[in-house]
């Protein structure tokens, strides 16, 4: 299942070429990312209770066509999970309106435990149990 959250492109992220920010597009994976968390039912609140908390090992944006001021894009996100596994994966695309694809984010992640400072073992089971609607999450 693919989820996606509208975002529009406000003038003051833009760069002094009159485009999109490079850091910014970051920003907008990030926000679906956790938009997506909070639609399968774990607020960052709920998520760092448990005594885990996301990092982000690797970020990677592939540009594909500029933004500018006042676009209107869509920002998908699907988890990744691979069995046996420490880390996940999300895969993004950053779309216009048009369905022109702006950008594509591939984020490598994990679910730090915050006692250990390690990463968690499984970390798909512990988002299946603290998701009220797992199957957002690929689960």
């Amino acid at each position: 299942m693919t989820f996606s959250v509208p975002v529009l492109v406000r003038g003051y992220e833009l760069d002094t070429q009159g485009h999109l920010n490079h850091a910014v597009y970051h920003q907008y994976g990030e926000h679906a990312r956790w938009e997506l968390m909070r639609a399968a039912g774990i607020s960052q609140d709920k998520f760092i209770a448990s005594g885990v908390g996301a990092v982000v090992l690797e970020s990677t944006i592939k540009y594909k066509r500029e933004l500018r001021g006042g676009d209107e894009v869509t920002v998908t996100c699907v988890f990744d999970w691979k069995e046996g596994e420490k880390v996940f994966r999300f895969h993004q695309q950053i779309i216009k309106l048009d369905g022109t694809v702006s950008a594509e984010i591939t984020v490598v992640a994990g679910a730090l435990d915050l006692t250990t400072r390690r990463l968690v073992a499984e970390p798909a089971e512990h988002f299946r149990g603290l998701a009220e609607n797992p199957e957002l999450l690929g689960l």
